[in-house]
């Protein structure tokens, strides 16, 4: 449906509005009416219930098809060196972004003292699962039961070998493979395109469930959840500068680059996904600053579109900030183990998270979900993960904006460290 005929269609005064306008909207009148209605507006909650169970129903196949287009997408016999050098890339720096993300996020602790659980909680408790069981049941035994169950790191596990084995028989030498193996990745396409479709009909209710949500959270909790929400964002965007800084930075310098001529050269893809919000939509705008870089189009053609799809470190410091903010909120502090788990599962999750409207929120639930705390309706993680959704666009331009960043930084140094770079354009 166009916009047009959204305009012109049923409630299209609704529809034809701007989502992040209606979302933080929700937001606003959530926090009014749980503060002026208090208990009288208590009566909300199923709708506030009913958008969290719409989110759970597709985290499953929204990450299962995902990955296995992602993964079979990368032709293991075409990526040579310019291929596995920005994998690497971006494999190293998604794990240093989810880990400075949670470095900050324990040095500013947002969400301690909230204490959401209460006397609500009833039986809630935390599911602390073993390292070491953690990593062997990375690998499923029985790939339905744990796709049934939701288990989240057997899932991806199982998603990354089916994507990359499909991958392997798409470039087979026998046609009657090829074909097999193209109509079962067409399939899965059309599967990820289907649940995408969904994601978009669920996120035009987010409005109405953030509004439930945050105004349940406010009138039983008050005004002081407000606090530790601002520190949760000032925490993100100070891992995000310091990511750039030093990270990105390093890198750079180790190939002979400057960071300030870089920046001044990828300014415009910078704020372009600031404040789009999509790295998709970015990408006309980064290779043309990869152009004006003086990198080979030979270089960034392959790069950028693949950074869009697996490079995720403004996502991964989201991942981090927003798991503990949850936590403290809680009245949990995760240990060393489970932040570990966060970390491998940001990092494995991040191949199948590209092009998925709010994939930042619907990767957070996985990142919960592995270190036992599910979003379940009516929990107090429900009501915590409700308050970072409620100001997920703020958290949005950040993340997107590193994205994007990291992408133009990955494909410069890769480009020099081929000599495909004009480094009269970095003088």
């Amino acid at each position: 449906m166009s916009e047009g005929e959204k305009k012109r269609g049923f409630m299209g005064w609704y529809f034809g509005s701007n989502l992040l306008i209606r979302i933080l909207l929700g937001l606003i009148f959530g926090v009014a009416a749980g503060l002026l209605l208090k208990d009288k507006i208590l009566w909300v909650q199923p709708f506030g219930d009913l958008f969290i169970r719409l989110l759970k129903m597709i985290v499953v196949p929204v990450i299962l098809f995902s990955l296995i287009v992602g993964t079979a997408s990368i032709s293991p016999y075409r990526l040579g060196r310019v291929g596995i050098k920005i994998i690497i890339y971006y494999l190293i720096t998604t794990v240093f972004a989810v880990a400075i993300g949670l470095i900050f996020a324990n040095l500013f602790k947002p969400g301690l003292g909230l204490e959401l659980a209460g006397a609500e909680a009833g039986g809630f408790e935390l599911k602390r699962p073993s390292l070491v069981n953690t990593f062997l049941n990375i690998v499923p035994t029985n790939p339905v039961e744990a796709l049934s169950k939701g288990d989240v790191l057997p899932i991806i596990f199982f998603a990354l070998l089916f994507g990359i084995g499909l991958s392997l028989l798409r470039e087979s030498e026998k046609e009657e493979l090829r074909t097999s193996a193209n109509i079962v990745y067409n399939f899965a396409n059309g599967a990820a395109e289907v649940m995408y479709k969904i994601v978009r009909g669920i996120m035009e209710y987010a409005p109405i469930g953030v509004f439930a949500l945050v105004a349940v959270v406010l009138a039983k909790e008050g005004p002081r959840v407000i606090g530790p929400l601002a520190t949760a964002v000032g925490a993100e965007y100070l891992a995000i500068v310091v990511h750039v800084a030093v990270v990105y930075g390093l890198i750079l310098r180790f190939f002979g680059l400057r960071l300030s001529k870089f920046l001044a050269h990828a300014k415009e893809a910078i704020i372009t996904a600031f404040v789009t919000r999509s790295s998709s939509g970015t990408l006309p705008v980064s290779m043309a600053c990869a152009e004006n870089m003086g990198i080979s189009k030979g270089t960034y053609s392959f790069t950028l579109p693949l950074g869009a799809t697996i490079n995720m470190d403004g996502t991964s410091i989201y991942q981090g900030v927003c798991a503990l903010f949850i936590a403290f909120a809680v009245g949990h502090q995760l240990p060393l183990s489970d932040q570990l788990i966060v970390i491998v599962t940001a990092l494995l999750a991040s191949i199948g998270t590209a092009g998925v409207p709010g994939a930042g929120a619907i990767m957070l639930l996985l990142v919960l979900n592995s270190v036992g705390l599910p979003v379940e309706p009516g929990t107090p993680v429900a009501a915590a993960y409700a308050m970072i959704l409620g100001v997920d666009a703020i958290f949005d331009m950040g993340r997107t904006c590193i994205n994007v960043t990291g992408d133009l930084v990955g494909t410069s140094v890769v480009a020099k460290s081929e000599g495909d770079l004009d480094i009269s354009k970095w003088s």
